[in-house]
């Protein structure tokens, strides 16, 4: 049982991000904007405003405009100083001083597992977190997840019902609930709906054990040589019990053109400088399609 606090997080960002080509043949999906900042600093801040300030990216190949989006831009900073734009550089330079960022390569892409598994060497004999760039979070679930893991020294899975004709993109977690809790009895990676224990859906937001990475080499990998997270987790149930921390609204998954357009809207009208005007704007296309 675990007993230290959780400080560090894992943020996998290897993929290829095949579902938003042609944008993504070139640039990282983890850099397509969400109105004005890349996916993956979004869970970044989430990581920090959790207390998670040590943070390893796995990145791959063409990833580099990552590494140099959390980097100092010394001569964008020195312009913006002399045209005295110093909102623009207080947004710039906190972007660098959020948070000790690291980072790593996954050489292959090999599945989640894999990528967990790299970050062996980094997290040590810690619990730790992972957030997955793609999903987008609005509401404070990581610090949820933490607060469970505080209290019962196991990993903890995030978990959102969904329709059931949508649990094949997800893997799922069979729960029984207990004093309030639900402990994680099965996971199944992408179930067919008719084979799914249930239509509880594990969603990007994890928090592990460091047991985790005994039971990551012990997966036999599946299709396409790929390592699944998943199939570890299983691992842990008997051995190490897992708990899940549901939760109901608040998440877009940018990985998904139609959720990405739907958390850039929502998010931009949510925003004091950019929400009025647009919702005028918006209104009048609505107005316009009626017609």
């Amino acid at each position: 049982m675990s007993t230290r606090r959780v400080t560090k997080a894992v943020i996998p960002a290897a993929g290829l991000g095949t579902r938003f080509l042609p944008a993504t043949k070139a640039q990282p999906k983890e850099m397509l904007p969400v109105v004005d900042k890349p996916a993956i600093q979004y869970a970044i801040e989430e990581a920090v405003r959790a207390g998670l300030d040590d943070i390893l990216i796995i990145t791959g190949r063409n990833k580099r405009a990552i590494e140099d989006h959390f980097d100092r831009a010394v001569e964008l900073e020195h312009e913006l100083e002399e045209k005295g734009k110093h909102d623009l550089l207080k947004q710039v330079r906190e972007i660098t001083d959020m948070a000790q960022i690291h980072y790593v390569r996954q050489g292959e892409p090999k599945g989640l597992g894999h990528a967990v598994g790299i970050a062996r060497q980094h997290v040590g004999d810690e619990p730790f977190a992972v957030l997955l760039p793609d999903d987008l979070m609005q509401t404070p679930v990581l610090e949820g997840m933490l607060d469970l893991h505080a209290t019962t020294g196991r990993s903890v899975l995030a978990l959102l019902e969904v329709a059931p004709e949508e649990i094949p993109f997800y893997g799922c977690a069979a729960v029984d609930e207990a004093d309030g809790q639900l402990r994680v009895r099965g996971v199944v990676e992408k179930p067919a709906t008719e084979d799914a224990p249930s239509n509880l859906a594990i969603i990007g937001r994890y928090i592990l054990t460091p047991d985790v990475f005994d039971a990551i080499e012990r997966v036999v990998p599946g299709k396409g040589g790929e390592i699944q997270l998943t199939d570890a987790i299983a691992m842990l149930l008997d051995e190490a019990g897992v708990f899940g921390f549901r939760f109901t609204e608040g998440r877009y998954d940018t990985g998904n053109k139609l959720d990405y357009l739907r958390a850039t809207v929502e998010l931009a009208l949510a925003r004091e400088d950019l929400g009025p005007e647009f919702r005028a704007y918006l209104s009048e296309v609505a107005r316009r399609e009626s017609l």
